[in-house]
């Protein structure tokens, strides 16, 4: 398949993550009304998502690897489907929580066979952009299916956001059973074992990968800290009703869109270094103008930093991604699935410990948004540069 035909069918496929966490964000404080619970609790519905979004990857990389990214695709979107289709039907939190577990599996297998598609047909910096590409593509989801989320809550009830999500899997199941084409050239051994612990060592001793999966696990537990903070903080604690939440949220999504469409030129203009360097240092300062907001009582003070980070978040991510995979084109399912975890249940782990200190979402943003000054100074650590050389050129 060409990038063009491959990368219509790709953004099909990594939108079904963000579209189970931002569809339904303007319906949590009904959601915690009907069952009588607390946004805290409403919360959980993200959190316990992202963290099986994280954990699945572990076994659906290696699936990915044994029977190629298609079947493992289509599993994935049958999980998802069926999960969503359990939520409309539910009668207490407990089961809205355990098909949010489900769900996030499905996604995650759906995400995994993405990326590595990526993988199995571009190199480090074409990865990086396709990846960034792919970005700019899940970035769209914030801006547009809180709108979505809230006309469906007003006039449907809260339900009927997995309603949509159900009939988006029998939509996107359907063109990519018919028109996606397995991407991988050479299976491994059927002999060999499922889950290879050594597999996941070999990738987690090369310094380029740690690098750049950390780097992305701290700009992912921003973002996870945003979106489970933001309901709570923009409409409970500043008082905005629903749609001012959906314009600050939508407004938001919209620049990170921008970003995401800019960050592949960057990358091939100034290389994967100074673009993941530009991104870090945005990253950085977005803490620092939260810190100096953190008494500004408007929703301008807790967007604003978000807004910049987000522009960190789109210069880092598909570079980081493309430079992570890009020694392991022989297992690109396992690097995957290794680096999907460490993003999204790595990141759901730093946040859920962070939320048990007492620290309000603004002070917890702070700490995230700085966590990333450790990483740039070993960026800048002249014997630590030799370690994580990047790939700057076309490779194999």
């Amino acid at each position: 398949m060409t990038r063009k035909s491959l990368l219509p069918l790709l953004i099909l496929m990594v939108l079904f993550s963000p579209l189970a966490i931002d569809i339904f964000l303007p319906a949590l404080p009904a959601m915690a009304e009907e069952f009588s619970v607390s946004m805290v609790t409403m919360g959980w519905s993200v959190t316990i998502f992202l963290l099986s979004l994280g954990l699945g990857q572990l076994i659906s990389g290696p699936l990915a690897d044994r029977y190629g990214r298609k079947p493992v695709a289509l599993a994935g979107v049958i999980i998802y489907g069926l999960s969503s289709s359990l939520i409309i039907f539910a009668s207490s939190i407990e089961l809205v929580l355990v098909a949010r577990l489900l769900q996030g599996f499905g996604a995650c297998a759906i995400v995994v066979a993405a990326f590595a598609c990526v993988r199995d047909r571009y190199d480090a910096i074409q990865s990086g952009v396709m990846y960034s590409y792919l970005n700019g593509a899940i970035c769209c989801i914030p801006a547009l299916a809180p709108l979505l989320g809230n006309l469906l809550t007003e006039y449907f009830g809260w339900r009927s956001n997995f309603e949509f999500m159900a009939g988006y899997a029998v939509f996107a199941g359907l063109i990519i059973a018919f028109s996606l084409t397995e991407t991988q050239v050479k299976k491994p051994p059927t002999k060999t074992k499922l889950i290879n612990i050594k597999a996941y060592a070999d990738i987690l001793k090369h310094p380029v990968f740690c690098f750049n999966a950390v780097v992305v696990m701290l700009a992912m537990a921003v973002i996870i800290a945003y979106v489970t903070a933001a309901p709570g903080w923009l409409m409970v604690h500043l008082g905005l009703d629903r749609e001012g939440f959906v314009f600050w949220f939508s407004l938001n999504a919209i620049l990170n869109v921008a970003g995401s469409v800019l960050a592949p030129k960057a990358l091939l203009r100034w290389g994967a270094r100074l673009t993941i360097g530009f991104g870090m240092l945005a990253l950085i300062a977005s803490g620092l103008l939260m810190l100096a907001f953190l008494s500004w009582h408007h929703p301008a003070g807790f967007m604003l930093p978000i807004m910049f980070a987000c522009v960190g978040f789109s210069l880092m991510m598909g570079a980081c991604a493309g430079q992570a995979l890009a020694p392991f084109g022989d297992k690109a399912g396992t690097a995957s699935a290794l680096l999907g975890f460490a993003q999204m249940s790595g990141a759901s782990v730093i946040v859920g410990l962070l939320q048990l200190t007492g620290l309000d979402s603004a002070q917890q943003l702070v700490v995230l948004m700085l966590s990333i000054v450790p990483m740039y100074c070993l960026y800048k650590t002249p014997s630590i540069k030799q370690k994580i050389t990047f790939t700057e050129s076309t490779v194999s």
